[in-house]
């Protein structure tokens, strides 16, 4: 049962953080360019992870100590996670939009624009959320029990 509740949580929250990145992403390419996808993305993926740390910790994984040590792992290992992730987000999200031309879709959908841009950011999207729920649940947040009892 708490597997299930952990799936679900990280699944609600996963959606979340990708609302806010796509969101941001998407204020950043207005702000900044289209042209500027990786920067957006960069830009984007700092205000996520930021998000994503807080909320896996303490209602996903349940990692409730606040000790230097205990935290400071965390911390290490879920930005080389997120680091290894935004690696992968931005070498497919540079395959998608530069090699094969996502960036020549344009459409409009119920009034929404919707670009390859953003249609590569979401396929990106999909493949980051189950990396990152691998690294956390598996080695990240592992040791949560061991190091709350010490």
């Amino acid at each position: 049962m708490k597997n299930k509740k952990e799936i679900i949580s990280y699944l609600f929250f996963g959606v979340l953080t990708t609302v806010i990145s796509i969101a941001s992403f998407q204020a950043f390419g207005f702000i900044l360019g289209e042209k500027l996808y990786l920067l957006n993305n960069i830009l984007s993926w700092i205000i996520s992870v930021a998000f994503a740390f807080f909320t896996n910790k303490l209602w996903v994984f349940e990692s409730k100590s606040f000790k230097f040590s205990v935290i400071k792992g965390e911390i290490i290992g879920f930005l080389s996670a997120r680091i290894f992730s935004l690696v992968l987000e931005e070498a497919g999200l540079f395959f998608m939009i530069d090699l094969i031309k996502f960036s020549a879709f344009k459409t409009e959908i119920l009034g929404f624009t919707i670009t390859g841009e953003l249609i590569a950011k979401l396929i990106m999207q999909i493949i980051v959320v189950i990396a990152n729920y691998i690294f956390s649940k598996f080695i990240i947040f592992k040791r949560k029990k061991q190091n709350e009892l010490d």
